[in-house]
């Protein structure tokens, strides 16, 4: 007889034998790796004899063939440095070593020799030091010239300290150092030339030569612009040495020194022409700068795609900031951002100068840097005015205030004429993108030398023309300090406009434009909305406006985004996506108006908060209506959750008095059962209709301190119970949820509330045994509700009753036996794990096939 072990036991043993498996299979994969390695031998240099061949890994060596290693016979052998490497290694070591003991021996053994030793001693070396590649080369061990040539480079540098320090010792250090290093970058590029198979010593030559008219400027005390030529003329010398120095490594090392002093000196001149406060003080710093900006272009004009790209954006730079350092001397540096954004404008002239494609491409990317950083010097004052209507939450209906818009807006103590420029920049940027958006065809064919925009900037230029004009006249009523009914009106005149904005273009299927514009006004709308809160009749117009616009904007936009208009084509398919959730959006502001006006009539006839949120319930009337008559357009879902919101509003307001809570909740259950009648909305609402009044009766039940709320609530239950009895004879399918649940629960939950509460006895042995009949019945008749409920409720009832009894047991015994008792419940179950899981999925089956 076979023995067949549990599946826990059989699948144990399948993973330990895989296990094994996967490991046999890792072994000899690693020595496949090593026969490989073993059986191709690495490529000897010329004229190298052939090495002999492996023996066999698991046969006798033969005499002609080295055996496999037998310490490792499962592995590849250990990797062994080859004989390049380790020269490497021992010459650079070598190299340190003895520079540090020459570095040892200048500093600390000088002072022990005179004169003549002390030179005779460093010059035989340096000049030992500076012969020995020569020979090497010629017999090429090029590798130990390197490290002698490093060693001669270190030994030059000694010697120039060492002649400071004897032949010259009350020189300045900076105008010394000058000196050295100019003299040390020409014997270093000349000793590389010489020895052209070198590599360090023309690198050197041109750090060196980072060095002199920096260190020159410093020793003779130079000013800031000295020291900007300085550094301006060193980055001339890179770009020369960049452009036709000869190898690899000279010209990276002269690309970075250019480009590290190149930048260097026109940060120094732009902070001087920043700071600069006149015209004629500007000059000097412009001069600079338009000598960095010819520097760069030449350069770029010679360099790879990249660096041209760079260089054609610092040229561009360096331009703007001379000509703009110029023309806004003596001006506010707020009203210094227009000159700037102009000079950034005029730079895009470029597109038509004879220029290589990569350099045009950097000066339109420069003038395009400008005109970014002018608009994001104008975007604190837009955030000002849209941000600063929230401070009206804070004094709702006080009045309109004294200092007019900026009042309102809580600043009146900002030194508004400061940022004054911002809608200027805004609107001149809005106006050029607007521009290039409606002329993009002739745009394209200027600017087709330089670069070739696609379609897709088209959209965003239009988008952000859209977005820059908006955010412009939306700070201008603060900036002008306009009166605040007059900064309301402007506001919502705005929001009108944009919102038709928007609808044109979505209905031309310009979907950026339409969606940015869309987005404008809806934060728009937000603004005015918190604006017009300081008092209760501009509230009124406003919200009531705003309601209108959403609603007009909603409706035009459904009748664009009927079926009959779209297209079977991606495009088109979102286009109606981006008119769907338009539409959507818009009529979900709407609604939002008209909570709040619900909620102003409240306050206005000076309602307590509960006695005002039955008029809450005026919007989801709307909207139950609304749903009733739009049917399956779009909009109706979200219209009708933005309802059910309001309502959900009204109750959270009527909480406080039970009274009116009850009132609230039996009105949203009307709303739900009205809303129940389409079928389409009948699985929900139809439940929610039942919840909510099943809830609205167990309020007042208990707002009116009802003790036995079976009085009420039996009269409730029997005939809904013979009702659903009916109901499940006419149709046996139906549930037994849609029959029984409401007329059960309506009994049931109050009573089981009641129970809790009660400190007699019968009422809970009432409940329990009604609770186990209803329970059993279930069973027995397999319906669900009735299981389900009658369980729920018994086991409740019997936690209650059984509550006291089971703490004092609790209480009595040990206080290691009740963690004891869990630990063993929990091996008990986890020992009977499968078993128990297929219990609970017979169990869940069988209450699921229940009707």
């Amino acid at each position: 007889m076979e023995h067949v072990p549990p599946p826990a036991e059989e699948l144990a043993l399948l993973d330990r034998e895989l296990a094994r498996l996967d490991a046999r299979r890792s072994q000899l994969l690693v020595r496949r790796a090593w026969l490989l390695s073993v059986l191709t031998p690495p490529a000897g240099p010329p004229g190298a004899p052939s090495a002999p061949w492996p023996a066999a890994p698991f046969g006798p060596p033969a005499t002609a063939r080295p055996a496999a290693p037998f310490a490792a016979p499962w592995g590849p052998p250990a990797p062994q440095a080859g004989p390049r490497s380790a020269q490497n290694v021992l010459l650079t070591l070598g190299g340190l070593l003895l520079t540090i003991a020459a570095i040892a021996f200048t500093l600390v053994s000088w002072g022990h020799m005179g004169i003549a030793g002390r030179s005779a001693v460093l010059a035989v070396v340096t000049l030992a030091a500076l012969a020995a590649p020569a020979v090497l080369l010629r017999r090429g061990l090029s590798a130990t010239a390197e490290s002698l040539g490093a060693l001669a480079s270190v030994l030059m540098i000694l010697d120039a300290y060492a002649l400071h320090r004897v032949a010259v010792p009350e020189a300045g250090g900076a105008g010394y150092a000058a000196a050295a290093s100019a003299v040390l970058a020409v014997l270093w590029g000349g000793y590389g030339l010489l020895l052209g198979r070198l590599r360090l010593p023309l690198p050197l030559a041109v750090v060196s030569a980072q060095l002199p008219l920096v260190l020159w400027a410093w020793s003779a005390g130079a000013g800031a612009s000295v020291f900007g030529w300085a550094l301006l003329l060193t980055a001339a010398l890179d770009c020369a040495i960049a452009l036709w120095g000869p190898g690899v490594a000279v010209r990276v090392t002269a690309c970075v020194g250019c480009w590290t002093t190149g930048l260097s000196g026109l940060l120094v001149a732009l902070g001087q022409s920043v700071s600069a406060g006149t015209a004629s003080g500007a000059v000097a710093p412009a001069a600079l700068l338009l000598a960095g900006a010819a520097l760069a272009l030449f350069g770029a004009w010679r360099a790879p795609r990249g660096l041209a790209v760079a260089g054609g954006v610092l040229a561009g730079l360096s331009g703007v900031a001379a000509v703009g350092g110029v023309l806004r001397a003596g001006v506010d540096w707020d009203w210094s951002v227009p000159v700037y954004l102009l000079c950034g404008v005029v730079l895009l002239a470029a597109v038509r100068a004879p220029l290589p494609r990569p350099v045009g491409q950097g000066l339109v990317w420069a003038s395009s840097a400008v005109t970014a950083a002018a608009v994001l010097a104008a975007v604190p004052p837009v955030g000002i005015s849209l941000l600063g209507a929230a401070s009206q939450l804070a004094r709702v209906w006080t009045g309109a205030p004294d200092g007019g818009v900026r009042g309102a807006l809580g600043t009146e103590d900002l030194a508004w004429p400061q940022p004054a420029a911002a809608p200027v920049v805004l609107l001149v940027v809005a106006g050029l993108l607007g521009l290039a958006h409606r002329s993009w065809a002739r745009l394209v064919r200027v600017a087709g030398p330089v670069v070739s925009p696609g379609p897709a900037w088209r959209n965003a230029a239009g988008a952000a023309a859209t977005a820059l004009c908006w955010a412009g006249l939306t700070t201008l009523p603060a900036v002008l300090g306009l009166s605040y009914a007059a900064a309301v009106s402007v506001q919502s005149v705005l929001v009108a406009a944009v919102f038709a904005v928007a609808v044109r273009a979505l209905r031309d299927g310009t979907g950026a434009v339409g969606t940015t514009a869309l987005v404008c006004g809806l934060v728009g709308a937000v603004s005015a909305g918190l604006l017009s809160l300081a008092a209760q009749a501009t509230t009124y117009a406003v919200f009531a406006a705003l309601l209108l616009v959403l609603g007009a904007v909603a409706v035009l936009l459904d009748g664009a985004a009927t079926p009959e208009r779209a297209l079977p084509d991606a495009p088109a398919a979102r286009a109606a996506g981006a008119l769907r959730i338009a539409q959507a959006v818009t009529a979900c502001g709407a609604v939002l108006c008209a909570m709040v006006l619900a909620r102003a009539a409240g306050a206005s006839l000076e309602l307590a908060g509960h006695r005002a949120a039955p008029l809450m319930l005026a919007v989801p009337v709307v909207t139950v209506l609304l749903g009733a008559r739009l049917r399956n357009r779009p909009p109706t879902l979200p219209v009708e959750l933005t309802g059910a919101l309001s309502a959900g509003v009204a109750v959270l307001m009527a909480v406080p008095d039970g009274p009116f809570l009850a009132l609230v909740l039996a009105l949203s259950g009307v709303l739900a059962a009205g809303t129940a009648v389409r079928a389409e909305r009948r699985p929900v609402a139809g439940y929610l209709a039942v919840a909510l009044f099943a809830l609205a009766t167990w309020v007042r039940l208990a707002a009116s301190d009802v003790s036995a709320p079976e009085a009420y609530t039996l009269p409730v239950t029997v005939p809904a119970l013979a009702v659903g009895l009916l109901r499940r004879r006419r149709d046996p399918e139906a549930s037994s949820w849609t029959a029984y649940g409401a007329g059960l629960a309506a009994t049931l939950v109050p009573s089981l509330f009641a129970a809790w509460v009660d400190p007699h006895w019968l009422r809970p042995l009432l409940l329990g045994a009604a609770a186990l009949v209803i329970t059993l019945a279930g069973a027995r008749l397999r319906l669900q509700a009735l299981l389900l409920v009658g369980g729920a409720v018994l086991a409740l009832d019997a936690v209650h009753e059984l509550a006291p009894y089971v703490v004092q047991v609790v209480g009595a015994l040990p206080r290691w036996l009740p963690p004891a008792l869990a630990g063993l419940l929990l091996l008990v179950v986890g020992a009977t794990y499968e078993q128990r899981l297929r219990d609970a999925r017979r169990l869940k089956e069988t209450v699921g096939r229940m009707r």
